[in-house]
């Protein structure tokens, strides 16, 4: 197989490396476009047998899997700005959030569309993906796609495409939701004298095990919680606080109005 990543930025880059890692492809299959000149550079470098291209000087994509990596924001341009025009036998495969394979279909005049939506923990093979198709994308096909999706991480195949702005809420932006509560736990951790890379440790390395626990145990999460939360003691203390000010609620406000922007992208 050939690929082509169309936005050689991070993710795309990502995506070029896992592919690499295990040899689903060789450098010299793998063409890489960047919007950037100032970037083909470094990026040639890190890839020496890597064809890399500006935008503005492809002709042509020869490869068997053009994967869209550019910013939603600037698909509409660089659809409208195209030099090529892709081949009736090659697959298209967005990683981009919100836009919808229709829109994808209409501004680039291209029905084999799968349509995916991939986190950040990709860039260490432990992300996961989101994914879904267009009619007429065959059993073959989607495997072959699965096949990449999985040296990222972990993938799912989605029926319905409406899901996949809930997935970019859920869990496209979701390493930042546990950043953002990490952070304040370590803020916290400091504030009570704890020097602030010991806080860090505490916190992530109770994340980590507290991840595990999630994933190896037979209990449901009010379960662990109440494990830790016993009667009148300092857990109990920290979670009243949480309800109090309903936490829980900005949470889940803050995922649909991620979810809400998603669909907005698309328009």
């Amino acid at each position: 197989m050939k690929i082509a990543v169309l936005g050689a930025g991070k993710m795309g880059i990502s995506f070029s490396k896992s592919f690499l890692k295990y040899d689903l492809i060789k450098q010299e299959n793998l063409q890489l476009i960047t919007r950037n000149k100032n970037n083909i550079s470094a990026i040639s470098q890190e890839f020496p047998r890597v064809q890399v291209l500006a935008f503005d000087e492809v002709s042509t994509i020869d490869a068997d899997l053009v994967i869209i990596a550019v910013k939603p924001q600037d698909f509409a341009f660089v659809a409208e700005n195209l030099t090529f025009k892709f081949k009736e036998n090659q697959l298209l495969l967005s990683i981009m959030a919100g836009i919808s394979i229709e829109k994808i279909q209409n501004l680039l005049h291209h029905k084999a569309v799968v349509r995916a939506m991939p986190n950040s923990p990709s860039l260490l093979g432990m992300g996961i993906t989101g994914y879904t198709s267009a009619p007429g994308i065959s059993f073959t096909q989607l495997i072959q796609i699965e096949r990449l999706l999985n040296s990222t991480g972990r993938s799912v195949y989605l029926e319905d495409e409406n899901l996949l702005d809930g997935v970019t809420a859920l869990s496209g932006s979701g390493p930042a939701y546990f950043y953002y509560i990490v952070d304040a736990m370590i803020k916290a951790g400091t504030e009570m004298g704890i020097e602030e890379n010991l806080s860090k440790l505490f916190v992530s390395q109770t994340m980590l095990g507290a991840y595990h626990l999630i994933n190896n145990s037979d209990k449901n999460l009010e379960e662990l919680i109440q494990d830790v939360a016993s009667k009148g003691g300092t857990t109990e203390a920290a979670l009243k606080t949480f309800d109090d000010n309903r936490l829980k609620e900005i949470l889940k406000e803050g995922i649909l109005a991620a979810e809400k922007r998603a669909q907005e992208l698309n328009n």
